[in-house]
């Protein structure tokens, strides 16, 4: 595993680094067979069959307008793949082929995966970055499902989850299986993380419709501007929250199966915006990550 604070000044240059080897692959087989559990166990009602798209039009029409999405960030629910259902809401494909996402509260919500976010490795990897208080702010398993897994377009995830100042939100992506080029890895745009925030999803005051609509517009960033990151299992991402990176359909026989969390740096008077979509409940504050 690659250590840090030695590669400290590569995050700051790039606004994203890898770690090799964070996990080993017995960790991985452990979560993905809690998530298998828990995909077994799921019981999605009709209405709340929500299919998961990065496209603006389709992300306010779909999740961004649903309680089920909006509500999700001290729960454990299940988003699906475009074209998963038929008309009356029937499967298409096996059910455990159908998801493209479990979020956003695992690591509070299940044992397994709180375990892997407050681990010892993960609190030393955040310390050693200089994060003085971070809390976990959400969490998402992402399956990235064979033949059809969904393109994720190019984003920074500060237009999701935004704070004042900029750059205290931190993601940290580790993959369950290979991460490939054929099978949809990540792709960076290097040194994009000192631009700015060019987009951000605003959360309508309760019972508005449209419950979110965005402020600004991503810019048509230049393909050629992107570098891809192919991760071994076990491999871990640092995501700076402004850096611009996005992943191609998985059209391969192979899933690309990742757990990723984000941080916010809470310390030194940083304020979540309130307009985000997300926002601590009652239920669930943003929980301490060191503990």
């Amino acid at each position: 595993m690659v250590c840090l604070p030695t590669c400290l000044p590569l995050f700051q240059e790039d606004g994203f680094l890898l770690l090799e080897g964070f996990l080993t692959a017995e960790e991985c087989v452990v979560m993905q067979q809690r998530i298998g559990e828990i995909v077994a166990e799921m019981d999605v009602p009709l209405h709340c069959q929500t299919e998961f798209s990065t496209q603006e039009e389709e992300q306010l029409q779909t999740q961004g307008n649903t309680d089920y999405f909006l509500s999700s960030g001290d729960k454990i629910r299940f988003f699906f793949e475009k074209g998963v259902f038929d008309k009356k809401g029937n499967f298409l494909v096996p059910p455990e082929k159908s998801i493209n996402k479990i979020g956003h509260a695992l690591h509070a919500h299940d044992p397994v995966f709180r375990s892997v976010t407050h681990s010892p490795k993960v609190q030393a990897l955040v310390r050693s970055l200089g994060l003085q208080l971070p809390v976990v702010v959400q969490s998402m398993y992402i399956f990235k499902q064979p033949h059809f897994g969904g393109e994720v377009f190019p984003h920074q995830d500060a237009t999701f989850l935004y704070t004042e100042p900029l750059g205290r939100v931190l993601g940290v992506w580790i993959a369950m299986e290979d991460a490939m080029l054929e099978n949809g890895c990540l792709w960076f745009i290097p040194g994009s993380h000192t631009s700015g925030v060019s987009r951000r999803m605003i959360r309508a005051p309760a019972g508005s419709r449209p419950a979110t609509s965005f402020l600004g517009s991503e810019p048509a960033w230049d393909n050629n501007l992107f570098v891809p990151l192919p991760v071994r299992r076990g491999g871990l991402v640092l995501i700076h929250g402004q850096v611009v990176h996005k992943s191609e359909q998985n059209l391969s026989d192979h899933s690309r199966q990742a757990y990723t969390f984000h941080l916010m740096e809470a310390a030194e008077g940083t304020v979540w915006s309130p307009e985000n979509w997300l926002q601590p409940t009652t239920e669930l504050p943003f929980p301490p990550l060191y503990i």
